[in-house]
């Protein structure tokens, strides 16, 4: 188990506690976020992303935000979800026109 797994059990990890300065309307956000996503507190959910970034180092700053963006649209209404048979056939499509 690493040190940035949350285990709080007897015999998990020592915990720390860090500061972090935060603008008012991105700690909106991410309280809105956490609260959406059924994680039980603001830490937990801090600690989520934290280990996935750590873990998952390749995923580039812009793939998250093109996630991002795309959930915000379809919140909005502003897109639709595909399945995975229409992206294949959307690939194929692109493919074809070369």
């Amino acid at each position: 188990m690493s040190d940035a797994d949350s285990d709080t059990g007897n015999g998990g990890p020592e915990m720390v506690q860090i500061n972090l300065r935060l603008s008012k309307s991105f700690l909106e956000d991410i309280d809105a976020t956490w609260q959406e996503e059924g994680f039980n507190s603001r830490s937990e959910f801090l600690r989520h992303v934290a280990r996935d970034a750590v873990k998952h180092p390749a995923f580039s700053r812009s793939g998250w935000k093109q996630i991002a963006a795309s959930e915000h649209d379809l919140r909005a209404g502003n897109a639709e979800l595909v399945s995975r048979e229409e992206v294949r056939t959307m690939m194929d499509q692109d493919g074809n026109d070369e």
